[in-house]
């Protein structure tokens, strides 16, 4: 089937397959979940009490609770037609991992039992060397080992028992995402309840918050499979622009198609029924581009949904006929997907920590974290950006349609105000906060709108938007915990020298309220003309600016990376116990690794489609053209009546050449960067080679402009990102 062919198979009306039959979704929600509800029903009194003590209180688990608990799951299980279990893990890959073995096991008679008993459960040995390891794990090293992570509830996904885990490595270091995030919301529930005790002794924890929000482009099966960029790398190497995509805005919030329709019913109802609170969906921007968001959750569990979300979402899509594309930019010259965190922080007893208070004193509480969470993002700018940086994620940052590649906080003109009066007041006066506010439309029918105390930045990376802070820089098809991991131990490292502050300042005799005013100011001072930033993050005059300011502007993935092993860096990571300095440098080996291979294999596709399917295609009308004109001249003697035909014919004889001179320049810089020996420096010398897929480009581009639309062996953009 050539391309044609499956452009017109593509617009064929295609039957919408049946959602998943059920009725109201508090029916099914969680049915899929080993949750509390399931717990009280399948474990014994005691296994029970000490697993909630775990969850709650971080208690430790024996491995008689470990047997009481993996009996009662095992029973549920099997009444779901579960016939195997699995560790589900996620390994510096940017996915997810499992291993299945069967529940099975000889009853010494001949035949099998199931089983299934608390080692099962609590750990598993996977092949640790096979994994990113940046050289903690060799190949003559292979032992690593999972743990299960009780805070996560075990889930049934077909037939299989799926235990969340954390993946360490036989000498102790994590090789997964997991494991540092959890000891990142350690840290930050540990460093703010001192401070959060002065306002309330009863708080005894602080949870971390995640509300994500995850973009997504959608293809049809069909085209997808006939372009190969898209197949290996994701996103298409080539293609002209469509005559039309996003110029007239007619896609966001528009009505949405019902095969789409269709798979984002699946796609809730399998995501409802594994627990996700699945919220929200939309068009986005672009064509053929879509959003879902869940309820707001606590940030572990909140990431372990998002990566399931995301595998979801491959599997269901191709059920409607449909790939998922969760690259950054799959398509030139429409905005491409990112994935929004929500980020907030709130205590055991029901406060919301970055949302303002009731009263002068829950005010109070509320700007001591809010302005030290902007200074923690302040002194570690660089190192955020850093943990959201990636080689896909680099073709969307700094575009007119994502944050900049600059990270500033946006505030609003409220908050704004508030900072620049507390600086002016004396520290015992009551701080008070406009909340939101009454505002007539216009018209007699239509009801009072209530507005926000701040507007909303596109522009700004890191905007506060009245009771949490949005992290806009992540990318579509990372780990949120990556960001949140950095996040939450940046914060904490600030709490911990903020209770330092305030605590010698209350030795000094003075009220507690007075000296949390008194340690804040020096911090207000030093934020508010630098981190804070509301204006057009887009401008040139900005980047001057922050340059000014000591922002870090670096756009080079590479070199971003090199943050994570700054002194500044490896001391906030090591003094909040979230990573040692050995596993940070690892981790910057497999993300140098990882960006390397990324681009090589970009190139490498690139170069071969070009040579294998460009050149051919323009070569094959090069020789229509030229037998037409040889017949022109044959009959007409001259050529006068074939200007037309003689200057496409040059075109292609020029773009051609360029493709081929281009081509074979790329293949030999990516043979000088194989040669170089340390993974940083390679990393450059791609990070030129990814700064010159464009110069291949270009050419291509213009060859789908001029060649025979019969001929073109690829679908094109205006076939690629339209749904009928």
């Amino acid at each position: 089937m050539d391309r044609s062919d499956l452009v017109k198979e593509s617009f064929v009306k295609k039957e919408v397959p049946a959602s998943i039959p059920a009725g109201k979704t508090s029916d099914y929600f969680g049915e899929l979940v080993f949750d509390r509800k399931k717990m009280c029903k399948y474990l014994d009194v005691e296994s029970l009490h000490a697993l909630l003590d775990c969850i709650e209180g971080g208690k430790p688990l024996d491995r008689k609770t470990a047997d009481g608990v993996a009996r009662g799951m095992k029973e549920w299980a099997i009444e779901h037609g579960v016939t195997h279990v699995t560790h589900w893990f996620q390994p510096l890959t940017d996915g997810t991992a499992e291993k299945h073995d069967s529940l099975i096991d000889y009853d010494g008679k001949g035949g099998v039992i199931e089983t299934f008993d608390g080692k099962m459960l609590a750990q598993q040995e996977p092949d640790a060397s096979s994994f990113p390891s940046g050289g903690i794990r060799a190949t003559f090293e292979a032992r690593g080992y999972t743990a299960w992570d009780p805070t996560s509830p075990v889930f049934i996904l077909d037939d299989t028992l799926c235990i969340p885990t954390v993946f360490i490595s036989y000498t102790g270091e994590a090789l997964d995402y997991k494991t540092p995030l959890k000891k990142a919301l350690k840290a930050v529930s540990d460093a703010a309840v001192p401070i959060c005790q002065y306002f309330d002794p009863g708080v005894t924890k602080v949870y971390s918050y995640l509300g994500w929000e995850q973009e997504y482009f959608l293809v049809d099966e069909g085209l997808y499979s006939a372009r190969t960029d898209l197949m290996i790398t994701g996103r298409t190497l080539f293609g002209h622009n469509s005559s039309k995509n996003q110029q007239l805005d007619d896609h966001y919030f528009a009505a949405i198609p019902p095969r789409v329709a269709a798979f984002m019913r699946d796609l809730e109802i399998t995501g409802h029924r594994l627990g996700i609170p699945i919220k929200t969906r939309h068009n986005e921007v672009a064509p053929n581009q879509f959003e879902l968001a869940p309820i707001y959750g606590e940030t572990n569990l909140a990431n372990d949904q998002n990566q399931l979300v995301m595998n979801l979402m491959n599997r269901i899509a191709r059920q409607h006929g449909f790939v998922v594309l969760l690259h950054e930019k799959p398509f030139a010259g429409v905005n491409g997907s990112g994935k929004h965190n929500n980020w907030s922080l709130g205590t055991d007893t029901g406060t919301q920590l970055l949302a303002p208070g009731k009263d002068a004193k829950g005010n109070l509480q509320f700007v001591t974290f809010f302005v030290n969470v902007l200074a923690a993002v302040q002194k570690h700018n660089g190192l955020l950006k850093a943990s959201i940086a990636s080689a896909t994620n680099a073709h969307r940052l700094g575009a007119n349609e994502a944050p900049p590649a600059i990270v500033s906080a946006f505030l609003g003109r409220t908050m704004t105000d508030v900072l620049h009066k507390l600086l002016e007041v004396p520290s015992d006066t009551p701080i008070e906060i406009a909340g939101k506010k009454g505002k007539s439309v216009g018209l007699v029918e239509i009801p009072e709108i209530f507005v926000d105390n701040t507007d909303r930045n596109r522009t700004s990376p890191f905007a506060f938007t009245g009771n949490r802070f949005e992290f806009r820089a992540v990318g579509s098809c990372a780990n949120c915990a990556g960001a949140m991991t950095t996040l939450n131990a940046a914060v904490a490292e600030q709490l911990i020298a903020f209770k330092a502050a305030v605590d010698a300042e209350i030795d000094k005799g003075k009220k507690t309220n007075v000296a949390i005013m008194d340690a804040l100011k020096p911090i207000i001072k030093s934020i508010i003309g630098v981190v804070c930033f509301d204006g057009n993050g887009y401008t040139e005059e900005w980047k001057q600016e922050a340059i000014r300011r000591g922002l870090d502007v670096e756009t080079n993935v590479p070199k971003m990376f090199c943050e994570f092993t700054k002194p500044a860096a490896v001391e906030m990571f090591t003094k909040t116990g979230v990573y040692t300095e050995k596993e940070l440098l690892a981790r910057n080996e497999v993300k140098w690794e990882t960006y390397v291979k990324k681009v090589q294999i970009e190139s490498r596709v690139m170069v071969r489609m070009a040579i294998n399917h460009i050149i051919p295609a323009a070569i094959a009308y090069k020789t229509a053209l030229m037998k037409e004109l040889t017949l022109a001249k044959e009959l007409f003697g001259n050529l006068d009546r074939c200007g037309t035909e003689v200057r496409i014919l040059d075109r292609i004889d020029r773009y051609v050449e360029e493709v081929g001179v281009k081509a074979e320049a790329m293949k030999e810089a990516r043979k000088a960067a194989n040669a170089i020996e340390g993974e940083y420096e390679r990393a450059l010398a791609y990070h030129e080679i990814a700064e010159s897929l464009y110069d291949l480009r270009r050419p291509i581009d213009k060859l789908e402009e001029v060649v025979d639309n019969k001929l073109w062996p690829l679908p094109k953009y205006r076939e690629l990102l339209f749904i009928s």
